[in-house]
């Protein structure tokens, strides 16, 4: 088994850096980091050198994510782990481990075509992080935030993310087969899953998206950050993809906004943290409690 211990970092392909020079510093309030490569933007969200780095291309869409492990020997049980499993595995190249600053790294595709990368190592800062709205991210051993990946097969994904990759089964939520253009009276599954107190840090929606993403989500400490960040899009005539609400699942506070790389970007706080001695796996029967109108109010 893997023991992943929180989401790291995501790279994204972007056709357009200024967009996003106005999208994370400006709207989502992110911090300027430092990198090797001049052409790339390092955003940081706490003591970790960068969490987001967008880099150009001749796409818009999510490049992977990057997982951290403990130490060499997690990583080096990964890669037997995932071997024994069919999986192909790719070693970092040093130019690859110099841009994302750790020691080392492995990358493989999931069954969907999603890149995941495993690591160890990454490098933190003396300097303290100070974001532009004085936002305070919540990270540490919950990791930077979570990830929703599109999926073809929800129940293949299900058994590679829990029984390849180790992720463990916190709630799901059924929706109706035809929405995803299955057969009516069908049912698929969006799964959440966790590795650490975060109720979840990876998701599946069982539907095809050119982004490569359904959203990333950031959680701040508190909902004064969310309420001026939720101002700071309408300024800027950044589209909502969904208004301020409360999910069910993980209690998050939250509201959705859409990115330049055409995935959105959930920016929430009071996100529920679990125990997994004490965790029991449940259906929830709505996306949110109360508002998360995925109209974006209109």
């Amino acid at each position: 088994m893997i023991d992943i211990k929180s989401m790291g970092y995501v790279r994204v392909a972007s056709t357009d850096l200024e967009q996003w020079e106005l999208f994370a510093g400006k709207v989502l309030g992110l911090a300027r980091g430092r990198g090797p490569s001049p052409d790339h933007q390092y955003w940081r969200i706490d003591e970790v050198s960068s969490r987001l780095v967008v880099f150009p291309s001749d796409v818009d869409q999510l490049d992977c994510v990057g997982w951290e492990l403990a130490d060499h020997a997690a990583l080096q049980e990964a890669r037997e782990h995932l071997e024994k499993a069919g999986i192909a595995v790719e070693e970092g190249t040093r130019e690859e481990l110099d841009e994302r600053r750790v020691q080392e790294l492995l990358r493989f595709r999931d069954p969907f075509d999603n890149v995941f990368e495993l690591f160890h190592g990454i490098t933190y800062e003396a300097r303290p992080v100070v974001t532009p709205y004085a936002a305070r991210f919540v990270t540490g051993d919950q990791g930077m935030g979570h990830v929703v990946l599109p999926v073809t097969d929800d129940v293949e994904a299900l058994r590679f993310y829990r029984d390849d990759l180790g992720f463990r089964l916190r709630d799901s939520m059924s929706m109706p087969g035809e929405f995803v253009g299955k057969e009516p009276g069908t049912k698929v599954w969006l799964r959440f899953l966790g590795v650490n107190p975060r109720h979840h840090s990876l998701a599946f929606l069982p539907m095809p998206n050119p982004a490569k993403c359904v959203h990333i989500m950031l959680e701040v400490s508190a909902l004064d950050d969310v309420g001026r960040a939720l101002e700071r899009v309408r300024k800027h005539q950044v589209p909502l993809s969904a208004t301020l609400g409360r999910h069910m699942n993980d209690e998050m506070v939250s509201f959705y906004v859409k990115s330049p790389a055409g995935f959105d970007v959930e920016f929430g706080t009071d996100g529920l943290t679990v125990d997994d001695r004490q965790w029991v796996a449940r259906e929830s029967t709505a996306v949110s409690y109360w508002g998360h109108d995925f109209g974006g109010g209109s």
